[in-house]
């Protein structure tokens, strides 16, 4: 049970057993004491004020107000926990003061919402919780009426009990109401919880934590995407790679041993398609995932990429050490691409990769001397590039215009 909402909707028993009631009931009373003394203080100073404000120290002290109610609602906020332990109420945001007023006033100011609570507290709640308190007495002294009437005549609520079988006979009705009360005090103290809540917790921090869990998530799916990736990359490479060398290492031996004839040259075919698939399988490893991406690190990828390109390539790369795995992959795949892009389609003669961090952020650009027109709907490379970064918060843009140059670039904050 999450909350004691969730604990008093659930089965009786596992509700009376359970630690909720107590918490409810803490609740409650700790408002009680809570509530009247911020009434006596804020009166107080309320009242030192009034009397005082043609003078500059009753101005100072009514401008204390604020401040207190700011307190009385972070103290309302701790309270919350009883009955909303693992979901707190959020601070809204600090505003942006100078560093010389900072020192005299906090951060964050009383609201609106703050002081309503206030209101609240020291007018309705610790006057309801007082009288809940007071109607709990009295089903606790009919069951303890078989103890305290041993001493003598009792009154309860109007009863007068003065012999043992009395005592006995209302202990059963002092147990259900006692139960019902509980209950009582359970869904007093979520609704009082709830509206303090409610009150408290401000719409651009629900915004700014859906906004951030939002963004963990689509983070998470991009570990997932690369660590799959990664698995069967490593998969191909340990399992099948080494079945078709073994293979072809096989192929090999069975020419040398085999006389000439009709099956020496089907062994040979034989052998030029396995290293055929051998070369095919090493080139979906690599674009999967290249292990030389995992052991090295972005630059020595990126320079094994611009040897492979059939197009010159200038690299100009000042990136030193590892970033992380699923920012190292997206600039990877984002040389990988737009390389292959300038050798099918660009008709350049050359291309020129940068890469460079500024501000926690990585940029990498891909430029080409080609006939333009780069257009990142045409095809689902590109697409593919700004699903992936925009995972990663990060942003794409093309320039291309007809004749060129084509430049695009990919900017990634790095976390």
């Amino acid at each position: 049970m999450s909350d004691a909402w969730t604990a008093v909707r659930g089965h009786p028993a596992r509700f009376l057993a359970s630690a909720w009631p107590w918490r409810s009931l803490a609740y409650l009373t700790s408002t009680v004491p809570v509530g009247l003394a911020w009434l006596i203080v804020l009166l107080v100073v309320v009242s030192v004020g009034a009397a005082t404000v043609v003078l500059i120290a009753g101005l100072l002290v009514l401008a204390g107000v604020p401040v207190l109610v700011h307190l009385a609602a972070a103290g309302e906020r701790r309270r919350l926990r009883l009955i909303y332990p693992g979901r707190p109420a959020r601070q809204p945001p600090a505003p942006r003061d100078p560093a010389h007023r900072r020192a005299f006033w906090p951060r964050r100011r009383a609201s609106w919402p703050e002081a309503g609570v206030t209101v609240l507290l020291t007018t309705v709640f610790w006057i309801a919780d007082a009288v809940l308190l007071i109607l709990l007495t009295v089903p606790v002294l009919l069951l303890v009426a078989p103890l305290l009437v041993r001493s003598g005549t009792i009154d309860i609520a109007g009863w007068r009990v003065d012999t043992a079988g009395e005592a006995w006979a209302v202990a059963p009705a002092g147990l259900v109401t006692l139960v019902l009360l509980m209950y009582a005090a359970t869904a007093l103290a979520c609704g009082q919880a709830a509206l303090v809540r409610h009150l408290l917790d401000p719409p651009e921090a629900q915004l700014a934590e859906a906004v951030q869990q939002l963004r963990r998530s689509r983070t998470g799916l991009v570990d997932a995407f690369e660590t799959e990736r990664r698995r069967i990359e490593r998969d191909l490479h340990d399992g099948v790679q080494q079945r078709l060398v073994a293979l072809t290492m096989t192929l090999g031996s069975a020419e040398l041993d085999l006389p000439a004839g009709p099956g020496l040259d089907l062994v040979r075919e034989a052998h030029q398609q396995a290293e055929q698939a051998l070369a095919d399988l090493r080139t979906t490893i690599r674009g999967i995932h290249p292990r030389v991406l995992t052991d090295h690190g972005l630059a020595a990828a990126v320079h094994e990429i611009a040897g492979r390109s059939s197009v010159p390539v200038h690299l100009q790369l000042a990136v030193d050490g590892r970033l992380p795995p699923t920012v190292e992959a997206a600039a990877y795949f984002f040389v990988s691409e737009n390389l292959t892009n300038v050798a099918r389609h660009a008709r350049a003669r050359s291309a020129q990769v940068h890469a460079w961090i500024e501000d926690h952020t990585l940029i990498v650009s891909v430029v080409d001397d080609g006939v333009g027109g780069a257009d990142p709907r045409a095809g689902t490379g590109l697409a593919g590039l700004h699903a992936r970064l925009d995972a990663l918060d990060g942003e794409l843009d093309i320039t291309s215009p007809t004749g060129g140059p084509t430049q695009v670039r990919m900017t990634c904050p790095i976390h």
